[in-house]
């Protein structure tokens, strides 16, 4: 399964297409082998590292610190199955599948098919409320008619939303986990059970290797903070996307749905590697298959050209693009609030 985007199906005079001359002719749809190279050498090399450590240190206290690294390491695995989704790295299709699936099933306890499906579907849509997985209501809500009628537990989470989603976001390794094996237990995924094997191999290896070699406090202490940082920094590199941008109608041409509704990020290069390019969302909504690193290079075209045909442009720094979130999920929260104080 590759993933896909909905395509632009309008005239070759379109704003879309006249933006998509301009960034060809500067060859930034090119591909960059030398850099992936790089970049999955250095990660494979973290990965790797933590848990030779890992084994190294054995039975102590200073695993915590390898539960952090390792946390990092996971997201930035996580990062780079991204962009072998979009076919960023390999110029056919089977390659980035195969290394995805190790990447995302094997790896990080994530399965590669299912996180596909919903990416894609997001792409296609973003913050779509009826087409966008993303903004579904669930735990969080980011729309203020979802939060009518929200009673219990989820009435409370809906309320306060704005002050737990930090607090909410340690879980998110976890719920990566969930989601995955019940996508797989539900059928209909290809290569179902080649994800399963994977899946299942890393859980055993590594549940196996934190009771095998830690005490059961050990084991129980790196486990909750080695998947509390992974889900807080994999969190981190997706909210400041879309979160508090319009929500379309669907009636958008291509370019103004992917623009109107991402968010870039200022920062330098430090920034780029934290957040693997995704601070460069519109260009990467624009062009998906567009290697990481030219996103920076595309920025510049693509900015001046939203503003020759009048399309707002949203770039923010990072701690403001988190205010901007919080702020609107505190907004959307507000009927909820006003609903239980009635009551």
């Amino acid at each position: 399964m590759t993933l896909t985007m909905e395509p632009a199906r309008s005239a070759a005079g379109s704003d879309f297409a006249v933006l998509a001359r301009r960034v060809s002719a500067e060859g930034l749809l090119t591909r960059r082998p030398g850099y992936y190279a790089l970049r999955l050498s250095v990660v494979a090399a973290m990965l790797i590292g933590g848990w030779t450590a890992f084994a190294l240190l054995g039975s102590s206290w200073w695993q915590l610190a390898v539960a952090v690294w390792l946390a990092i390491a996971f997201a930035q695995v996580a990062l780079v199955a991204h962009d072998l989704a979009h076919r960023q790295v390999f110029r056919t299709r089977r390659p980035g599948e195969v290394l995805g699936r190790l990447a995302g099933n094997l790896a990080i306890g994530m399965s590669y098919g299912w996180w596909m499906e919903k990416h894609t579907r997001h792409h296609n849509n973003p913050n779509h409320d009826d087409l966008d997985p993303d903004v579904a209501p669930d735990i969080l809500i980011w729309t203020r008619e979802a939060g009518s009628g929200r009673r219990g537990v989820k009435g409370f989470l809906t309320r306060h939303q704005a002050g737990l989603f930090f607090p909410l976001l340690t879980l998110l390794g976890v719920n990566l986990k969930v989601s995955s094996v019940r996508a797989l237990a539900g059928g209909g995924m290809k290569h179902r059970g080649l994800e399963a094997v994977l899946l299942t191999a890393h859980l055993v290896a590594y549940l196996g290797a934190l009771v095998l070699v830690l005490s059961p406090l050990q084991a129980v202490a790196f486990l909750v903070l080695h998947q509390a940082v992974f889900g807080v920094y994999l969190g981190m590199t997706f909210a400041p996307n879309h979160k508090g941008m319009p929500h379309p109608t669907g009636d958008e041409d291509f370019l103004r749905k992917q623009v109107l509704t991402s968010r870039n990020v200022r920062g330098g290069r430090l920034t780029d590697v934290a957040l693997g390019g995704l601070n460069y969302q519109i260009e990467h909504h624009l062009f998906p298959a567009m290697p990481s690193p030219n996103l920076r290079r595309a920025q510049p075209i693509v900015r001046a050209y939203c503003a020759e045909i009048g399309v707002p442009y949203a770039e923010t720094g990072l701690i403001e693009s988190y205010r901007q979130a919080l702020q609107h999920l505190h907004e959307v929260g507000e009927p909820a609030r006003a609903e239980y104080a009635a009551r």
